[in-house]
């Protein structure tokens, strides 16, 4: 009895434990075939096909309406491998329609055949005409994708505008809401406007038999979305005025950065050399790319935004206004040159002119010694105490010029330049240092690194008489009433307005007036009460740099701009006539001194750093 009893429990539990071990497997079944979305993903992969509606960019205009860059249709051919025909293809006809060699070919089917029921791009950016072709060919497994490809009519703009390139692999990891494939804005407006160019993409889902072939939309498109264009964006660039600018700097090395002082709107953004923006588009452009990347002048690399050069003599400007607001200056002060300014064994040279010269006679003259004066003025100043204390206050000055800091631009690209503090001297020389040890400061030499962009500014806030707005680069968005608020507010410096009236003043008698000696005359518009000022800044690489900004007309200005042209020479020989052309095209709508244009056109500079 004992031992039937027992065969009796062991057969029960024996039963419990079937029992159990179907029922795990029935609820893992049932799970699966009922809430694990993974096996309906796989089974629904073999039937349903999703094609990516890709979104338009936004258009970008000039301020007058004009094109400066559009979307125009192109297409993206792609494969599935499992569904290539077994008996093969013409592959000589589909490289040539496609544009592409028998070897890039066989290296995407090969890449195509490790997921063979994934879509493979094959070839990208075919045109409309040779998608049609294709479509003659009925081959299986190839299918296009009708995507976008950025045009520029006015082939102007390179390094301000940018381009278009495809996501890379970071991206993707940063971006969560990115895909593979899609191109994005990789530098100028286009990267800097991306969510508004980008728009939203759609897609098509389709139900596809066992050979592949199209059955037709899955539930009647009901999960299928429409793609959603991209914004357009109406730039503050006059597109004219941009390529003549172009055409100017052609050949130099440097950058041209014109504003509307009233608005802060830019009106030109030329780096020199620049490039085609359409070599950055399409199948070459990977090799293109690495062509531009190994040019000894960097045309991919913006100097407009991102160079700290030395201002030279335009930054006198500075030192004057400082010492008038200090009170260590007045307009009618005079000081003598004796072509240069000396002290012991330091001697500081300068060119010849009339001696001695009040405030605006210095401007107009570009005298070396006056803001040698000036600036020994503005540190020993008595009031602080000591000279680090009276450099921190000039330094503080100098900042609220836009100068050492971004200005906050809409421009990614932006530089701080550089302006040494009483730290960076210490560390230097060690603690012990004087006014005359940074004296070089006074014109504009020395550690200051300053932008073209942060230039121009300065002579839209000396043409303001004090305030500046926020240098931008769009006017406006679709779909938006305004911009960013931040560039309709006023930006004033730490000098009081009625300070720049001599100096503008010295501006307009080095442009307009015989006899002072004035090295800015070269500028004149007669009619347009030009102000200028030259700027020569020592370059250890060959010729000096030449720079020139300029504003006009003297009340009411309609334009400030900045011109730096390295190894251009003196201010006057080179940035001069580049910024006075641009001022005459602006404002007159024409060109009175063709002389003048040959002259600039012609003129050939050499680069020693650029030629190594």
């Amino acid at each position: 009895m004992i031992e039937r009893r027992d065969g009796h429990a062991r057969m029960r539990a024996l039963q419990v434990v079937v029992a159990v071990i179907f029922l795990v497997i029935a609820g893992r079944l049932a799970y699966l075939q009922l809430f694990d979305p993974r096996y309906d993903d796989l089974a629904k992969g073999n039937v349903l096909r999703h094609v990516v509606q890709y979104a338009p960019r936004g258009e970008v205009f000039d301020r007058n309406g004009e094109y400066l860059v559009q979307s125009r249709e192109c297409y993206d051919l792609m494969v599935i491998y499992s569904e290539l025909d077994r008996g093969g293809f013409d592959t000589a006809q589909l490289c040539g329609v496609a544009g592409i060699t028998r070897e890039k070919l066989e290296r995407e089917l090969a890449s195509a055949r490790m997921r063979p029921r994934a879509p493979r791009l094959v070839a990208n950016f075919i045109p409309k005409e040779a998608k049609l072709r294709f479509d003659e060919f009925n081959l299986n497994g190839f299918y296009t994708v009708y995507r976008t490809v950025r045009q520029y009519p006015r082939k102007v703009g390179g390094n301000l505008l940018g381009y278009v390139g495809e996501v890379s692999p970071e991206m993707l990891r940063r971006y969560p809401s990115y895909r593979a494939g899609e191109y994005v804005g990789m530098s100028g407006v286009e990267s800097a406007y991306e969510p508004v160019l980008r728009g939203r993409n759609g897609v098509k889902i389709q139900e596809i038999d066992t050979h592949g072939a199209i059955k037709g939309s899955y539930m009647e498109g009901r999960y299928d979305s429409v793609p959603e264009p991209g914004r357009s964006i109406v730039c503050t660039i006059d597109a004219r005025l941009q390529l003549f600018a172009e055409e100017l700097m052609r050949g130099k090395v440097g950058a041209v950065v014109a504003i509307e002082p009233s608005t802060g709107e830019i009106l030109v953004m030329v780096s020199s050399p620049t490039y085609d923006p359409d070599e950055l588009v399409g199948r070459e452009r990977g090799n293109n790319y690495m062509e531009m990347l190994g040019n000894k002048r960097r045309p991919l690399f913006n100097r407009a935004v991102s160079s700290p050069y030395p201002p030279g003599s335009t930054f006198k400007l500075v030192q004057g206004l400082i010492g008038l607001q200090e009170g260590v200056l007045t307009p009618a002060q005079r000081y003598a040159c004796h072509e240069g300014y000396q002290v012991g064994r330091l001697r500081l040279r300068c060119h010849r002119h009339a001696s001695p010269v009040d405030l605006r006679g210095a401007v107009a003259t570009s005298c070396n010694a006056y803001f040698c004066y000036v600036f020994r003025d503005i540190l020993d100043n008595p009031r602080y105490g000591s000279v680090k204390t009276g450099f921190d206050h000039w330094k503080e000055y100098v900042e609220s010029f836009g100068f050492g800091r971004r200005l906050g631009s809409d421009f990614l690209g932006e530089k701080n330049g550089y302006v040494p503090d009483r730290a960076f001297y210490d560390r230097v020389y060690r603690g012990s240092w004087n006014s005359l040890t940074v004296l070089s400061l006074s014109i504009g030499q020395g550690e200051l690194g300053c932008t073209p962009l942060q230039m121009a500014n300065l002579a839209a806030i000396v043409a303001n008489r004090g305030y500046y707005y926020i240098p931008h680069i769009v006017k406006q968005i679709e779909g938006q009433d305004s911009i960013d608020r931040r560039f309709y507010e006023k930006h004033y410096t730490g000098v009081d307005s009625r300070h720049f009236e001599p100096i503008v003043e010295g501006m307009w008698r080095g442009v307009n007036t015989d006899g002072v000696g004035g090295t800015s005359r070269l500028a004149e518009l007669k009619g347009y009460d030009v102000c200028g000022k030259t700027g020569t800044a020592q370059n250890p690489h060959g010729q000096d740099h030449s720079t020139f900004l300029s504003f006009a007309p003297k009340d009411n200005p309609r334009i400030a701009i900045s011109v730096y042209v390295e190894n251009g020479g003196s201010g006057a020989s080179t940035a001069l006539p580049i910024a006075s052309l641009i001022e005459e095209y602006y404002l007159t709508d024409t060109i009175r001194r063709p002389w003048l244009l040959d002259m600039v056109k012609n003129k050939q500079i050499y680069y020693p750093a650029y030629a190594k």
